[in-house]
């Protein structure tokens, strides 16, 4: 049985089962989309927000079954910066890291800002404690409070990754039933069937409506379903546990966020939407599900879910601080990040990990006005982490072909490549605005990779594998510049569907270049045995 007391020898503790793994990535994916995802994708795509989760939940449901094969043979702490380094080196493994680490410890104070805009929307509490500005920046009252949640997010991550799952799990099953019993509520009390198709029919802004809702709530809502792989290095049985739990996790959350489309859209007013979907229950009002309760006579309900406001991106956000400060930990295992991120403390802890994740949170409530504010660029980061996992699975099928995988993917020679295009289309539905601001902090990250090298001496640095990495360079240039002549954001040069199809091809041709270019098996083994020692 895996060791129950401290870590030993700087390693992490192997304390997590599977209810506790499935638990962690049910709980990100189940955070603040689900009390913001559905108005915003009405507004967008009007009734054909339903295509919108369902693309979307094939598109990342495809990602996850990828990253469940990738966990379940490479059972490690913060697998998504860890996958592309056995791959392709550390220069691509810390790209994909550095992505990785910034969706991750953005989201915290993201699910934050959540709970705290919405609390503002309740009357007794807006009339005693100002949290917000008028424009949406937190008062000086609203970033003590903002400190007061990440402090506690930190204080549970410290002292253990086994009070992390347990009070994770118990927020959890609260997070599942609340929205589940939204939608029963709602449904039972108005289901305006005619809503489907008002205001202009099923898809009154066509299929660049259902496209565009995609970045602008949907993916982010389903993302987290990594969050048992970056931990599958303190799961006691990881071969057996990682991906079961991703993929139940992910089956749960698709169930749960097509019943609340469905119930939100049937439980609208006919005269909200019969002109159109810009302002389905009315103007200013954050809290679209306890707006409808109240109209409907639930006000109950509306009390339950301004509850709810509190505990499902709280409890999100202490998942992904965990995370993100796993990724901090790998990379800093890697040395490609300061060496002391990877520390360990004596209660199986990367503590040092951890505090950075907290300070880094703590500057992000500073410029940011919003949920919204930040949600496409997290997007963005997302698309682009999940885009290594495809390529480096593919590569790691044909250099490490001989690993146990206790968990296959189906039909992988196809699939892969398809996962690397759904990531990229993700990418370039996000927009060019939020786009090239993901390149600006890219090369932030190569500047610290470069400062950190600095300080290792020459004979310690290793090999970077530029040639292995040489596909990176171009496949990120080129999607950028798709999308600055794009309809997302871009000037719309390139013609509608057309843009999609190039979009296809240029990551096609930029996947089967990359497995190319990977490792040799030799150096693969050698990356994933020095994990080990």
């Amino acid at each position: 049985m895996a060791n129950s007391n401290a870590a030993t020898g700087g390693r992490l503790h192997r304390a997590v089962g599977f209810w506790g793994l499935m638990f962690l990535s049910l709980g990100s994916i189940i955070g603040s989309g689900w009390l913001l995802g559905a108005l915003t994708t009405a507004v967008i795509a009007g009734p054909a927000s339903l295509l919108s989760w369902v693309l979307a939940s094939v598109m990342l449901g495809v990602l996850a079954l990828v990253h469940a094969e990738l966990g379940a043979a490479y059972p490690i702490a913060g697998g998504t910066a860890r996958f592309p380094y056995f791959a392709f080196g550390p220069l691509v493994g810390f790209t994909a890291g550095w992505m990785s680490w910034l969706r991750s410890v953005m989201i915290s104070p993201i699910e934050v800002e959540a709970t705290l805009s919405y609390s503002d929307r309740i009357g007794w509490v807006h009339d005693r404690v100002h949290i917000l500005h008028p424009n949406g920046t937190l008062t000086p009252a609203g970033l003590v409070i903002a400190t007061c949640f990440m402090l506690l997010f930190t204080i549970i991550n410290v002292l253990g990754v086994r009070l992390l799952s347990s009070t994770n799990s118990v927020t959890v099953v609260l997070k599942t039933a609340v929205p589940l019993l939204t939608a029963a509520v709602l449904m039972s009390l108005a289901f305006h069937g005619a809503n489907f198709t008002a205001g202009g029919g099923f898809a009154p802004y066509g299929a660049h409506g259902v496209f565009a809702a995609l970045p602008a709530g949907v993916v982010f809502a389903f993302l987290g379903f990594e969050q048992a792989i970056q931990l599958a290095g303190e799961a006691r049985d990881p071969q057996r546990d990682v991906s079961r739990a991703v993929i139940v996790a992910m089956a749960i959350g698709t169930a749960v966020y097509l019943l609340l489309q469905v119930a939100f859209i049937a439980a609208l007013q006919p005269s909200a939407v019969s002109h159109g979907w810009a302002s389905p229950v009315g103007k200013g009002n954050f809290g679209p599900y306890a707006t409808l309760a109240t109209a409907l006579g639930a006000a109950w309900l509306a009390i339950v879910l301004y509850a709810d406001a509190v505990i499902s991106p709280a409890g999100t956000g202490l998942v992904y601080m965990a995370g993100a400060a796993r990724l901090s930990y790998a990379m800093g295992r890697q040395r490609v990040l300061p060496r002391p991120l990877a520390g360990v403390g004596r209660r199986g802890v990367p503590v040092l990990s951890v505090l950075l994740a907290f300070v880094v949170g703590e500057l992000a409530f500073l410029p940011f006005p919003s949920w919204q504010a930040l949600v496409s660029v997290v997007t963005s980061a997302a698309a682009v982490m999940y885009a290594f996992a495809p390529v480096a699975l593919h590569a790691l099928r044909v250099r490490d072909s001989g690993r146990p995988r206790p968990y296959r993917l189906p039909a992988g020679s196809v699939l892969a490549p398809a996962g690397f295009v759904f990531a990229n289309l993700i990418f370039y539905w996000s927009g060019y605005q939020a786009d090239w601001k993901l390149a600006v902090t890219v090369l932030f990250g190569l500047g610290v990779l470069a400062a950190t090298r600095r300080g290792i001496p020459v004979g310690d640095r290793g090999a970077l594998r530029w040639r292995s990495a040489a596909w990176v360079w171009p496949w990120l240039v080129g999607l950028l510049v798709i999308c600055r002549f794009g309809r997302y954001g871009g000037s719309h040069a390139l013609p509608a569907w057309w843009d999609l199809l190039i979009v296809i091809a240029f990551s096609l041709a930029v996947h089967y270049c990359a497995v190319r270019l990977a490792l040799p098996p030799d150096a693969v083994d050698t990356a994933v045995r020095g994990e080990r020692s």
